[in-house]
């Protein structure tokens, strides 16, 4: 036996050793894949409007139309908004997307240095609609998304700037905020200002910046835990029903 495993040492010392891989191969198939990562992401960009169903046009007409029924009065605005989103855009009343009418369902919400409540209406892979306000007033950062954002005032006002501006920019009632994908802006809530926010894009991308400010600052686990869980659960509820 002894001879036996000592003739199978001998054999596998005699073996040449595996070749190492070539590098250059190795860096060839790595940007190869990349390459064809940013070739899918560049498609699905392309294609994204397929999948939104939200029109900015009406939401600015819906919040118009809140503003002059309940003047000065943001609970009033919301059930106006809530109870003629679907009877006045009837896609919206189909099985093509969900919204959520728990208007009970406030958290807060701390980003960019800012902080205010929201109210998830709608939550997709490529859209959201909330509405965002504090009594008390803010002032943040509005961060540098990967989506269209359109900031419907419905109460109070907003001040924003950007860098080079002299003169800083103001939205009342009535007036939209849009920011484009990609730009970034300072921004201040006044006391009593709530708007209905929308937007269009890459929705999951959005997010480290919203929930960066609890790991960072206000370790508030249950308010992450509940903005995660309404979140997930109209995201999925969306695809289920086929709405990316």
């Amino acid at each position: 036996m002894g001879a036996k495993r000592l003739g199978n040492v001998d054999a596998a010392l005699e073996q040449p050793p595996p070749k190492p891989q070539n590098n250059f191969t190795k860096w060839i198939t790595r940007i190869a894949a990349l390459l064809l990562l940013a070739a899918t992401f560049t498609w699905l960009d392309g294609i994204k409007d397929r999948w939104y169903v939200l029109e900015p046009k009406f939401l600015h007409e819906l919040a118009q139309e809140a503003i002059s029924v309940s003047p000065n009065d943001p609970q009033g605005m919301i059930n106006h908004i809530l109870t003629n989103l679907t009877s006045t855009h009837p896609q919206l009343d189909s099985p093509a997307i969900s919204l959520n009418m728990n208007a009970s369902e406030w958290v807060f919400s701390n980003a960019g240095g800012a902080m205010g409540a929201m109210y998830i209406i709608h939550a997709s892979i490529t859209e959201y609609l909330i509405i965002f306000g504090t009594p008390l007033g803010t002032e943040g950062h509005t961060g540098l998304h990967t989506a269209d954002d359109y900031f419907h005032i419905l109460v109070g006002e907003q001040w924003a700037f950007k860098p080079g501006a002299l003169e800083m920019e103001r939205y009342g009632p009535g007036d939209v905020h849009f920011l484009p994908r990609g730009t970034a802006k300072q921004y201040k809530m006044h006391e009593g200002c709530f708007a209905l926010e929308y937007a269009r894009g890459w929705i999951p991308l959005m997010m480290p910046f919203g929930l960066a400010d609890t790991f960072t600052s206000t370790l508030d686990l249950p308010t992450l835990y509940h903005t995660v869980r309404i979140t997930g659960r109209e995201m999925i509820k969306n695809l289920l029903v086929g709405k990316i």
